[in-house]
């Protein structure tokens, strides 16, 4: 395994290094890993470019007969790609991160149809299409959903896992059984599961915004802001949320 890395040449950047790490049995498949620092730093700056590098890479890591750490790997850093690619606007580049990940993530779940984290990996990846192609929201919303419930049936205290259910249901449609209100009762079971995950108050942040709950909105920001102070999206979320009463 070590020399299939070995022959990519990666640079000896923290990014690409934290790949030699996924080869290790003792590697914990979650986003908050510590392997994962890098990505999460680079995701906080909205790093694009290293992000998009960092999949690559982990993408040619997974080629073959790779083990579950390495296609997790994969399909994690084309899901943190997509994120960014969404908040820098990039839709197409989103939609592309996001098309690259599901088809590793799909490896994935099919060698461990078990693990709940590698369905909530593959139910975000299709999740993170709808907002960049809504034509493509019945199709990627279906997945979205029964693979997020399937992780919620195998763990069903994964704020993770809410966290994507909820973000699936801020950007599918109603008429498609999504919803902002659907998407607030995930948020907060995230929070209240993970009361130190940032995305949580984030994403509680934007959709009681969306809602028209402005007050409480900035507060669930605010907490977000606390708890990630580098992150440039909840800087941004939190200054463009204005303070005032709540308006219905």
């Amino acid at each position: 395994m070590y020399w299939r890395i070995a022959r990519l040449r990666l640079p000896p950047r923290p990014g690409f290094l934290a790949l030699f790490a996924l080869t290790s049995a003792l590697a914990a498949q979650s986003p908050a890993d510590p392997v994962y620092q890098p990505w999460r730093n680079a995701r906080d700056r909205q790093d694009l470019a290293f992000l998009q590098a960092t999949a690559k890479k982990a993408e040619s890591a997974a080629a073959g007969n790779a083990t579950s750490n390495l296609l997790y790997s994969a399909a994690l850093a084309r899901s943190f790609e997509a994120e960014i690619a969404l908040e820098l606007g990039k839709k197409a580049e989103a939609a592309s991160a996001a098309e690259a990940g599901i088809a590793v993530a799909r490896r994935l779940v099919g060698a461990s149809p078990q693990v709940a984290e590698h369905h909530r990996i593959l139910g975000t990846l299709c999740g993170q299409i709808i907002p960049a192609n809504l034509l493509s929201a019945f199709t990627y919303g279906r997945c979205a959903r029964e693979e997020i419930d399937t992780a919620l049936r195998l763990d069903s205290r994964s704020a993770w896992a809410y966290l994507g259910r909820g973000v699936g249901n801020y950007y599918l449609p109603e008429t498609f059984g999504g919803g902002v209100d659907k998407a607030i009762e995930d948020f907060r079971q995230a929070s209240r599961l993970q009361p130190k995950l940032p995305d949580a108050w984030l994403w509680l942040g934007i959709a009681l915004r969306k809602k028209g709950n402005v007050v409480a909105a900035k507060r669930a920001l605010e907490v977000a802001k606390d708890l990630a102070p580098e992150r440039i999206w909840i800087r941004r979320q939190f200054d463009k949320t204005p303070s005032g009463s709540t308006v219905r």
